[in-house]
């Protein structure tokens, strides 16, 4: 299996953000421009984007159709994005701007089964199911959604199967109490999810802080790994990033 590595950038309002821990209060913002970082990192050989629309993650409605569309225009990345996916429209505009992949995560969570439905009208390869997850007490992978603001009924480990079992291959899957922190990446979840659900190829998010990290993620089995803030910030490079 091939380890894929996707820069990620983040958008909210037109700038590129980080927030911490999914908390839209927490954000920390890094530029006003995502045109030149994205141009940036395929430049030092990114092959991969990972855009989120940060806006439509919240309120609905996917926003970045037009961005997507100068990316692919002005730098040939593959791009996966998500934010704000609701129907079955949604995913086809996604994917005719230009996106690789579309990705779908609070819906995913709510409605598997129309989800699983898109992954058999686009194809396993066209949707990547993000879901998003945050530790109980109980030990249980809970799922948070609606920009994280709310938690399902659903479990990581129940809806992780019935995917698996109905044809998704892509599955990205943050620890929530990582992301945005650099406390590196719950690799206890990612092996948990290699020996659920082995078929599938699972990205790795939240937490990232080095490169070492990277080489972890790749040794535990995963298929690829996000990064965002050690990038923004300069404390990993791409270039780096993709020699492992």
């Amino acid at each position: 299996m091939a380890f894929t590595v996707y820069p990620a950038i983040d958008i909210r309002h037109g700038r590129v953000v980080r927030l911490a821990q999914g908390d839209y209060a927490q954000e920390t913002r890094y530029g006003d421009d995502p045109l030149v970082q994205i141009e940036a990192y395929a430049e030092a050989g990114a092959e991969w984007l990972h855009l989120v629309d940060l806006d439509a993650a919240r309120e609905g409605g996917y926003t970045l159709a037009p961005l997507l569309a100068r990316i692919r225009a002005d730098t040939g990345l593959r791009v996966q994005t998500g934010g704000g996916v609701r129907t079955e429209d949604d995913v086809r505009r996604i994917l005719d701007a230009g996106a690789e992949r579309v990705v779908v995560g609070s819906l995913a969570v709510r409605e598997p089964a129309q989800v699983l439905q898109w992954i058999e009208t686009f194809g396993a390869e066209r949707i990547t199911v993000a879901l998003d997850t945050r530790q109980g007490r109980d030990g249980v992978w809970h799922l948070p959604v609606h920009g994280w603001t709310e938690t399902a009924d659903a479990t990581l480990d129940v809806l992780a199967v019935r995917y698996a079992q109905g044809g998704l291959r892509h599955l990205l899957s943050t620890d929530i109490a990582r992301d945005g922190m650099l406390s590196g990446p719950n690799l206890d979840l990612y092996a948990h999810l290699k020996a659920l659900v082995p078929t599938l190829d699972v990205q790795a998010s939240g937490g990232v802080r080095e490169l070492a990290d990277v080489h972890a993620a790749k040794a535990q089995g995963c298929g690829g790994i996000v990064l965002g803030r050690a990038l923004l910030e300069g404390r990993l490079g791409v270039a780096e990033a993709l020699a492992c």
